[in-house]
């Protein structure tokens, strides 16, 4: 196992999902607070941005290579990376108090994107899923939808509520899209960390970012910290797998929560860390309409 090193020094304000295109060998990212989304290519190292008028909370890539995108203002599609976007879904919640935020594709191709309420004085955030033009709410019980992961036979989804320290389970049906029987997973304790986005290997293994807890931790399916890895920020975000033969986990961090002084001790703070592990993730889904 290497030590984990900064692959994007992006500075980014809050960069998150990161998404692997094995396609390409392109790493793609977000910095919600800066209404941008990111592609870096592995193979010659160029950085290219897509600036947009709000905030890109999370996104999939479609089966013909394009994007679906979870924007405050609603779910929209586009055919390439500069592609006009297409409303697909327009957001029934009020805007000023909730955006979308983490999400993911399931294996049968629905997109599932979760929102945070910003006030945080009710359970008002809600996990969405599109498919084939409609939309289900599968559940609405968080502050901060995060987490969202499936296992590697699709039949149980991760689904963490960040300010409330916990990871849930769920039951999931991949014919039906249907999830059940929520439980808790795993719980942090408070001022150790807490738990952000995510990703599962190829092992069954829940890999979760802890913002605010400067490290990336590897679960197992019954719930026990395998491994812990520090990473060279305060506030890890999220993770994905990719590289070539899909080992490499990729870690985003934010910046914008650091002090002036944090800086000087975590100066690529908001960029994409990387580590080398013993294990294969899954390629991700992608979005089939």
């Amino acid at each position: 196992m290497t030590d984990m090193h900064c692959a994007v020094d992006a500075q980014a304000k809050l960069a998150e999902c990161p998404r692997w295109d094995e396609r390409t060998q392109t790493l793609y990212f977000v910095d919600i607070d800066a209404f941008i989304l990111y592609a870096y290519d592995t193979k010659s190292n160029a950085l290219t941005k897509r600036e947009f008028t709000e905030e890109i909370g999370c996104f999939s890539l479609t089966e013909d290579d394009g994007f679906i995108a979870a924007f405050r203002s609603g779910v929209y599609t586009f055919t390439d990376f500069t592609a006009e976007l297409t409303p697909y879904w327009l957001a029934t919640y009020d805007q000023k108090t909730t955006r979308f935020n983490d999400g993911r594709c399931d294996a049968k191709g629905r997109f599932l994107s979760g929102t945070m309420y910003s006030p945080k004085d009710a359970f008002n955030g809600a996990l969405y899923q599109f498919s084939h033009g409609s939309s289900t709410v599968l559940d609405q019980a968080a502050w901060t939808s995060n987490g969202l992961a499936f296992s590697p036979d699709s039949s149980v989804m991760y689904y963490s509520d960040t300010p409330n320290h916990v990871v849930y389970q769920f039951d999931y049906d991949i014919n039906t899209g249907q999830a059940s029987n929520k439980r808790v997973f795993i719980e942090f304790p408070r001022g150790n960390g807490r738990p952000d986005g995510a990703a599962v290997d190829c092992e069954g293994n829940y890999w979760s970012a802890l913002y605010q807890g400067q490290r990336v931790v590897k679960i197992s399916p019954a719930g026990e910290i395998l491994e812990e890895h520090a990473v060279p920020a305060l506030y890890p975000t999220m993770v994905a797998f990719g590289g070539p033969d899909m080992s490499t986990l990729f870690v985003s961090t934010c910046r914008a929560a650091h002090s002036e002084e944090e800086l000087k001790t975590y100066p690529q703070a908001g960029g994409i860390f990387a580590i080398e592990t013993n294990v294969k993730g899954q390629i991700e889904p992608r979005f089939a309409g």
